[in-house]
């Protein structure tokens, strides 16, 4: 059976998320601080609960929605695409996600991997067999955004996930991202054959002595006492990460652009 990372989340889920750069020599050390606490998520596999994620991000012609992060607007959303493992076997989600006044709101929807095409983006009207009517209206509402807004590959991203969970929380995941890459991709596969991955999370991009591991923290309003006290034992300083902005400043760099003086925007290309 091939496992589903996150498949529970196929309704409008509003959540509260925290991302910190750790040393790798940390890891170990909070592995074990938050044992008590979290489970491995069963949706990971070996020996440590990892799985591969795979996204391909949507954006406009002239990149609206990486400007709408580079100017750090009140209200943005992202679209995106995303899979898991690298054979091709996980189904396929299609995924608003939505940033208002801290509050993460994510919908998303199930495609079967054997019926993926971007063709049910940009010419829908296959049949697709949705669990729910809820998801059904999350792919029709994914569907009627990417369309008004001309939305069009514009970025693959794959990394490394460790994901647990909170054993007794309502809501309460501890992931660590690794190995992040990227690849400019102006196709709708995710599992492409031939493509040039570049790395996204060495010392020198991530303003770094060295390259750091990403820890991100979700929960709804209420963070449990474990993560606050986690936070403070490590002297966790929360920064503003996105991949795809990461990937495409690193792009534009790539293709001639400068940094502002604050180190934080680019030239679009």
């Amino acid at each position: 059976m091939t496992r589903r990372p996150g498949h529970h989340s196929t309704i409008e889920l509003e959540r509260y998320e925290a991302k910190y750069l750790v040393d790798p020599a940390c890891v170990p050390e909070i592995r074990e601080f938050i044992a008590p606490f979290c489970e491995p998520d069963d949706h990971a596999m070996g020996a440590l609960p990892e799985y591969v994620v795979t996204t391909l991000q949507l954006d406009t012609p002239d990149l609206a929605l990486y400007s709408a992060k580079e100017h750090e607007a009140f209200a943005r959303f992202k679209l995106r695409i995303r899979t898991y493992g690298l054979d091709g076997r996980c189904p396929v989600f299609l995924e608003i996600k939505r940033k208002i006044k801290g509050v993460i709101v994510k919908s998303r929807a199930t495609i079967p991997a054997e019926l993926w095409g971007g063709d049910l983006v940009t010419a829908p009207g296959r049949w697709v067999p949705f669990r729910t009517a809820q998801e059904e209206m999350n792919y029709l509402n994914f569907v009627r955004v990417a369309r008004e807004i001309g939305a069009r590959p514009v970025m693959l991203l794959r990394y490394h996930r460790e994901a647990y969970l909170g054993r007794n929380d309502r809501y309460a995941r501890l992931t660590f991202d690794r190995r992040l890459c990227y690849h400019p991709t102006r196709e709708w596969t995710l599992w492409p054959e031939r493509a040039r991955w570049y790395v996204l999370d060495t010392a020198t991009l991530l303003g770094r002595p060295r390259s750091m591991v990403i820890l991100e923290l979700k929960t709804f309003s209420d963070a449990p006492l474990w993560m606050v006290d986690l936070t403070e034992r490590f002297d966790l300083q929360r920064i503003g990460f996105s991949k795809y902005f990461a990937a495409m400043r690193t792009e534009s760099l790539y293709r001639g652009a400068m940094y502002s003086a604050a180190g934080e925007n680019c030239t679009v290309w």
